[in-house]
């Protein structure tokens, strides 16, 4: 594992949810301390969890030690309290897709580490630049988008907004350098930015085909994994980010663009109105039983 912190040493983290704990994993395992802020302890025991099965899942695949796996939870400490925030090099939330709920924690989280400090969404489809306009100091802010699951996936966006000074630019696509087998890319603030501008259509139209019958979920995942080399199927993927985050999105990108390429499926929503979320709880497309007949 990377011992590097040239930079950004001690990192706040907002939100211990799917992605947060692959986030804090990620810097964790670089060598920064990580102080992960969330509503209560309930959440920040499940996010510590998610973090422990990922170091687990290395140690018996051979890429992880006892030793690592130690070092790495030491590094990752828990709160439900903002003012503990006071004293990060930078702040990266990873709360739910909705530009208010952001900007008002944003907000709160500015008020106590101060007007230089970044402050970095996590956002796989909000506008950074508005986000940006809500916020003081607007040049501290941009985007670092990490993809699910953020120790697996390789990928990571940095997004400047209009606002966002050029030096702190710079200073995220060093900081993802640090990262083991990360690559930064840097991209224009878009819905979806790039890889989601792709993504989200392409997830979209495999789940209307599927829900016009056109195979199994297991047959569509196998055909593009061993067709096209995908590593992941669609579906299996749509599990493991979680059917809500895919939802909100979609809708986040179609209510910027009104392109219809974005607009949610209708059996998506049916989904996540049934409850039916992925591998966070059991029910998708791949994971527990069959979600709805295949006709």
């Amino acid at each position: 594992m990377s011992e590097s912190t040239t930079d950004f040493s001690t990192i706040g983290l907002l939100g211990f949810g799917t992605m947060g704990a692959g986030i804090a994993h990620v810097l964790a395992s670089s060598g920064r301390k990580v102080i992960v802020l969330d509503t209560d302890q309930d959440r920040l025991e499940a996010g510590s969890a998610s973090v422990t099965a990922f170091l687990d899942d290395g140690i018996a695949r051979g890429t992880v030690t006892d030793e690592d796996k130690t070092a790495v939870l030491a590094r990752i400490i828990t709160t439900t309290h903002v003012a503990d925030l006071a004293g990060v090099d930078a702040v990266i939330e990873s709360v739910t897709e909705n530009t208010e709920v952001k900007t008002v924690l944003l907000r709160e989280v500015a008020a106590v580490v101060g007007e230089q400090i970044p402050l970095l969404t996590n956002t796989s489809a909000l506008s950074v630049t508005e986000l940006a306009a809500a916020l003081p100091n607007p040049a501290r802010v941009a985007g670092l988008h990490f993809s699910n699951p953020a120790p697996i996936q390789r990928t990571v966006e940095v997004v400047p907004a209009l606002q966002t000074d050029g030096d702190l630019i710079e200073r995220l696509v060093a900081l993802v350098d640090t990262l083991a087998e990360k690559v930064a890319v840097v991209v224009k603030d878009l819905p979806g930015f790039l890889v989601n501008s792709l993504l989200l259509p392409y997830l979209n139209d495999v789940i209307a085909e599927y829900d016009d019958g056109l195979a199994t979920a297991e047959d569509i995942d196998v055909a593009l994994e061993l067709g096209l080399g995908y590593k992941i199927g669609p579906l299996k993927m749509l599990d493991t980010v979680g059917l809500d985050a895919h939802l909100h999105a979609s809708e986040a990108a179609y209510a910027a663009t009104l392109d219809s390429r974005y607009a949610p499926p209708p059996l998506l929503r049916r989904m996540v109105a049934a409850g039916r979320l992925g591998d966070k709880n059991g029910h998708g497309f791949r994971t527990g039983q069959p979600t709805e007949e295949n006709n």
